[in-house]
């Protein structure tokens, strides 16, 4: 079975809710990652085969197969195809996952893998919402209650309070957390170590009607203290978590190239990095973001490794109590984890944030010389993603 590449990695800076990429329909925002992604890895926009993307609110301006779309708002031929994800917070990872399987299966040379949410022109949650004011249901069937008499809704927010209580985590443990994303982030982008994976986008400035490029994370918060974020008021009465220790609400685009070795001599390029394991597994939905524990420690074992042999990790800070949790529970070296800060600090871009964490890790990689790099991330439901790269 052949191996599988990746070639180039992209992303858009973050993009608060309301802020400088709302006004980009999210079609052309993929198309035009879709753009950086064939222009920094100098393939022939012919020579891609499918491309892949994962998106959560498929509802709206993110409907009707938002790849497709993405393609047709691209400079790709229209021969290309294209199709969507929903693997939840982790559908661009398994986008990542479904390319490198076509790869390695010899059924494709070249795919694109990735993901767009824009959470300000598609709210989180719309699919669920708008159905429910259309009098369509929800999809907690009977059959579901039965097995789960004692949960109304699967909740991420109670989730996360689930996990902190389950692994005694405190509330000054989850705003440290906080702050030392906002400062792995502020430093990573102060030394430029963003600057090869972001791909510049022209916004305009509504107010002044000028053009300028957005290359910095909006949601970064450059002045942040313990202090300010230990003021911020909590989520739930008697909980521990606060918006400050939970992703922040993000629009974004981000992808891979992911090639076969015929598709390396075919493109001509060096490979960046290979993909050396790919899982994924279900775990408890109604605690559901405990899922990347029980994923990773299986992965390792499944790819004959010990958590000591990864040099970098990114496990996605959906809440400041998932990567916490985590690495109380692989032991894993914390100076390894969120190298250049995490959701809490960069936006979690729902569909987008599997390959912008994936993007993040390569580069990461190169910069530091490290040769193993793991990634795992909560999602919704109750499962979790594991990617284990090999810099090339």
């Amino acid at each position: 079975m052949s191996d599988a590449y990746l070639v180039s990695a992209l992303r858009t800076a973050g993009g608060r809710r309301g802020g400088r990429l709302s006004g980009w329909h999210p079609v052309d925002l993929a198309g035009a990652l879709i753009d950086g992604l064939v222009g920094r890895s100098g393939a022939d926009p012919d020579a891609v085969d499918d491309v892949i993307l994962g998106c959560v609110g498929q509802v709206g301006e993110q409907a009707v197969n938002v790849a497709r779309n993405a393609v047709l708002a691209s400079s790709l031929p229209e021969s290309v195809p294209g199709t969507s994800v929903d693997r939840q917070c982790g559908s661009s990872q398994q986008a990542l996952h479904f390319a490198a399987q076509a790869v390695m299966s010899g059924s494709m040379d070249v795919v694109i893998a990735g993901g767009v949410e824009s959470m300000t022109r598609v709210p989180m949650g719309a699919p669920l919402t708008l159905a429910k004011q259309a009098d369509m249901g929800i999809y907690m069937s009977p059959a579901i209650r039965d097995r789960y008499p004692h949960t109304q809704l699967f909740s991420q927010f109670d989730g996360a309070e689930m996990v902190a209580e389950k692994y005694g985590i405190e509330r000054a443990a989850l705003d440290e957390f906080a702050l030392a994303s906002h400062q792995r982030a502020i430093r990573a982008t102060q030394t430029g170590a963003f600057d090869d994976e972001i791909l510049p986008i022209t916004v305009l400035d509504p107010e002044s009607g000028e053009e300028s490029s957005h290359t910095v994370d909006e949601g970064i918060r450059f002045d942040a203290t313990l202090e300010s974020i230990s003021s911020v008021k909590l989520l739930a009465e008697n909980g521990r978590i606060s918006a400050a220790t939970a992703s922040q609400i993000c629009d974004g685009a981000s992808g891979v190239m992911v090639v076969s070795e015929a598709g390396l001599k075919r493109l001509g390029v060096k490979p960046l990095a290979r993909i050396h394991h790919m899982s994924v597994m279900g775990h408890d939905p109604v605690i559901m973001l405990e899922a990347p524990l029980p994923a990773t420690e299986r992965a390792l074992d499944r790819a004959g490794m010990t958590i000591d042999d990864i040099d970098l990790f990114e496990v996605n800070e959906a809440f400041a109590p998932i990567p916490l949790a985590w690495l109380q529970s692989t032991r894993a070296d914390p100076e390894r984890l969120n190298v250049n800060g995490g959701a809490i600090a960069l936006g979690h871009p729902l569909g987008a944030s599997g390959t912008k964490l994936m993007t993040t890790l390569v580069h990461a990689l190169q910069a530091r010389g490290g040769r193993y790099g793991l990634q795992t991330m909560c999602e919704g439901g109750g499962m979790a993603n594991v990617t284990i790269i090999e810099r090339l």
